[in-house]
Formats: structure tokens, C-alpha cells, sequence
């Protein structure tokens, strides 16, 4: 299956790198065929083309509205609602809108985040409980490959 993993957040406010360093941590790994992983410092609308050409996209992310080191994974849908004028920065939601409105397909969506400690200046740096929450994100995203039978090795992570 198409897969594209993007992991996204601020490199520099501590606990907010862990969506980029899960998608650097599977960028590192050899993964099957069609399947991908990007970092990124913020969602844009020029991901939008690379979402239509997926046929799932799994979002990794820190929240500020979970309890430090609680890890969640939820699907997502399309959510036109929150359409802008695709300036600065994007939700992942409203990039699957984009997607729909201007490709009309929409891959099976995730988002995969944990709730960060801290956010204070830190270069790459995860608290304690980030640090573990990371493990438990890379967990996931390899549950919700093997759940679909995509074939990944969880040895080769």
C-alpha cells in the first residue's frame, strides 16, 4: 500500500520535535516498497499533491491537549470547514479537504500524537516522558502496518 509517514513540528521547542524525529527514525529504516517518510517544521499546502498520490498518510505529531507522554491514534477525515486561503501553515484535516477539492480522492488518514512535557527552547531535545512516548508512536505506526498486512518487519525498526 502507498503509505507516506510525515511526522511534523518545531525542531526547536523540545517535546514538539517528536513527530519530525519518529519520521526521521522510519526515513532511516528500510522500508517496502511505496512506502515513505517525511519531516517537516509545519504542514503546507505543497503537500497537498503528495497526499492525493498516497493511499494512506499517517500524521505524527505532539499535542498540547493530551497529558505529557499519552500517546493517541485517530482517523481522520476531510474537514472543509476549516479551508483557508492555504497560507503559512495547514492542520492535517484541512490538507485532506484540499486534497478532496482539488484531486477528489482522499488517502486513509491517521494522526499518531503524544501529549509533549515541555516546549521550551531545546534543540532535538524530548523530555523523559517524550522520550518514551517517541517509542510507543513508532509502535503505533508499525501496529498500523502489520494490522493491514503491508509487511513490515518490526525487526527492521
Amino acid at each position: 500500500m502507498k503509505t507516506l509517514i510525515i511526522g511534523y513540528g518545531s525542531p526547536i521547542r523540545g517535546d514538539d520535535a517528536i513527530g519530525p524525529l519518529v519520521a526521521d527514525h522510519f526515513a532511516r529504516c528500510e522500508l517496502p516498497p511505496g512506502v515513505s517518510a517525511l519531516s517537516r517544521h509545519i504542514l503546507t499546502a505543497e503537500l497537498v499533491a503528495d497526499l492525493a498520490a498516497q493511499e494512506r498518510v499517517i500524521f505524527v505529531d505532539a499535542a498540547i491537549d493530551a497529558a505529557p507522554g499519552e500517546v493517541r491514534c485517530q482517523r481522520l477525515t476531510p474537514n472543509g470547514d476549516t479551508l483557508s486561503s492555504m497560507a503559512h501553515f495547514l492542520n492535517p484535516q484541512e490538507l485532506l479537504a484540499w486534497c478532496a477539492a482539488l484531486y477528489g480522492r482522499v488517502p486513509e488518514s491517521f494522526l499518531i500524537s503524544a501529549g509533549g512535557a515541555s516546549f521550551d527552547y531545546a534543540n532535538y531535545q524530548l523530555s523523559p516522558l517524550a522520550q518514551q512516548a517517541f517509542t510507543q508512536m513508532v509502535a503505533q505506526v508499525q501496529q498500523l502496518f502489520i494490522a493491514d498486512g503491508d509487511g513490515l518487519n518490526e525487526t527492521a525498526f
